[in-house]
């Protein structure tokens, strides 16, 4: 299974891309698509055909995104949230279902802290994705996003045949 995780931003909008084979990952891709552009409305066009190239190059079966937190700067929420939407829309126009994960599930998946810092989170990416070469902090942070829906996906099929099993 091919995971997409993104870590949307309007400025930054982070991608990583790993393969899932049981318990084990290996890391497929990851870098960061860069707005450009004045107007807002470019802006989110040049994410949308950023991160809709990186969908047709690796062919994901699957994404996550990560949810936005609301801030004390409403205007700076608001277009987080716009850029959040093209998170979301890319992989949906693939066909692909779609997890959210809240910052902290995926901090305390990933580095078991959910507080941790930007720092613990590369550092666990690595440990994790051997070889891997981050693309930045933003990069990262889509890995970890990736890594934290194949957890829970994998957790949820063991669940799941578990019923199966029980009521079979």
């Amino acid at each position: 299974m091919r995971v997409l995780g993104i870590d949307p931003g309007l400025r930054n909008m982070g991608w990583g891309v790993i393969e899932v084979d049981g318990s084990r990952m290996r890391h497929l891709g990851n870098g960061v698509c860069k707005s450009e552009g004045k107007d807002l409305s470019l802006r989110l066009l040049s994410l949308h055909r950023q991160l809709s190239e990186v969908v047709r190059e690796y062919q994901p079966d699957t994404a996550a995104v990560e949810q936005t937190f609301v801030n004390k700067d409403g205007a700076g929420t608001l277009k987080l949230g716009q850029a959040r939407g093209i998170a979301l829309l890319v992989p949906a126009q693939a066909g692909l279902e779609i997890g959210e994960y809240a910052p902290n599930k995926v901090k305390k998946t990933i580095v078991g802290v959910g507080h941790a810092a930007k720092e613990q989170i590369q550092h666990m990416v690595k440990l994790q994705l051997p070889g891997v070469v981050l693309n930045g902090p933003d990069a990262a942070d889509a890995l970890a996003i990736a890594m934290c829906h194949a957890h829970y996906t994998r957790s949820t099929r063991v669940w799941e045949k578990a019923k199966e099993a029980a009521n079979g």
